[in-house]
């Protein structure tokens, strides 16, 4: 990933926090302030392919350690990933991932056979959640938490409970704000 690239990526993760679309510099105090958004900070860094990218790809190993956040840099995340309230937690490395999607802590995506979940644009992922193997979430989702997710989930939807049930199809995606809008 070129540098540019990388930068729009954090503006974009920046921009699902504050409803801020400003310079990189103002960026720093986040990168202090918020769990989820240091980590992403770093992550996207680490996506940089440079001779100068050890310096993030050490720093984004130390962070995720430090959070215990498990995302290795080959997940394919779209614009606007926002981690709520910080870690533990575990993505595979073949999930697949929508823009201006919401994640809350003590949650794991996972695959035994490497083919993880593919989550669509503007998911909500509740606190304690599990999603197992490969299982599609269409757009505008929410996922109660606890919710243990072992089949698809239909846009639009919400769904709860062990195993996943849909509750509601009413007020989709009402826990996704500040929507980033690629250009």
């Amino acid at each position: 990933m070129k540098f540019k690239e990388c930068i729009q990526y954090i503006r974009s993760d920046y921009y699902r926090i504050t409803g801020n679309r400003s310079s990189i510099a103002k960026m720093w105090l986040y990168t202090f302030m918020d769990v989820g958004f240091r980590f992403m900070f770093w992550f996207r860094l680490a996506q940089w392919s440079s001779v100068y990218s050890f310096i993030p790809k050490i720093t984004y190993r130390l962070v995720g350690q430090r959070h215990h956040i498990d995302i290795e840099r080959c997940t394919q995340i779209g614009y606007g990933f926002r981690i709520l309230h910080g870690g533990p937690l575990v993505i595979n490395s073949s999930a697949i991932i929508g823009n201006n999607v919401n994640i809350c802590q003590n949650t794991t995506i996972g695959s035994l056979h490497h083919k993880a979940a593919h989550i669509g644009n503007s998911v909500y992922i509740g606190p304690s959640v599990c999603i197992v193997e490969n299982v599609n979430i269409g757009d505008n989702a929410t996922i109660g938490a606890g919710a243990v997710v072992v089949k698809d989930v239909p846009k639009d939807s919400t769904v709860a409970g062990n195993p996943a049930k849909v509750i509601s199809m009413k007020t989709p995606a009402r826990f996704i704000w500040r929507k980033w809008q690629p250009k």
